[in-house]
């Protein structure tokens, strides 16, 4: 009987931890968050490449469901200059994107799981998808634009 006693609210605790964190997965931002720098490489449809020295911050809000990122790069033909709020929940994340220097906007909607970002960007004139792996210090990001003459951009950042 007493053994019983300790059993149910044991096992209803363990049932409400393990519930709360599969109903509540970490964010994937909190690992953003900060100053990065780096660059990378832009490819064209004609198979030029150009070198890219960039600039990112990353704010996190609320409890990690909230991200405000601004990425800048320049080469000697392009610059970018890409701001996007981001919110997540249960494994979406969904938000605005803006491009000042080609002035274009729209939304993003992907997932989100562990390190790794994987999203699709859409705006009027303009679709690109984006992977973003965190690990450490270190940042890797993947833009693939459809119907522009831009065919990839590949970054390498460190955090700052």
């Amino acid at each position: 009987m007493r053994a019983s006693r300790l059993a149910i609210p044991t096992l209803l605790t363990a049932l409400a931890l393990a519930g709360a964190a599969h109903a509540a997965p970490a964010s994937p931002f909190r690992g953003l968050e900060g100053s990065w720098t780096g660059g990378g490489v832009l490819s064209t449809s004609d198979g030029n490449q150009e070198r890219l020295r960039c600039r990112a911050a990353y704010d996190v809000g609320g409890a990690g469901e909230q991200l405000r990122l601004n990425i800048r790069c320049a080469s000697d033909s392009y610059n970018i200059d890409l701001s996007s709020d981001v919110a997540y929940r249960g494994g979406e994340i969904s938000g605005q994107w803006s491009e000042a220097s080609h002035n274009a906007s729209g939304t993003i909607e992907g997932r989100a799981v562990g390190n790794r970002i994987e999203a699709q960007a859409r705006g009027q004139t303009f679709s690109a998808g984006l992977s973003l792996t965190t690990q450490g210090r270190r940042q890797t990001v993947s833009i693939r634009p459809a119907g522009t003459e831009i065919t990839g951009v590949n970054l390498e950042l460190s955090r700052r």
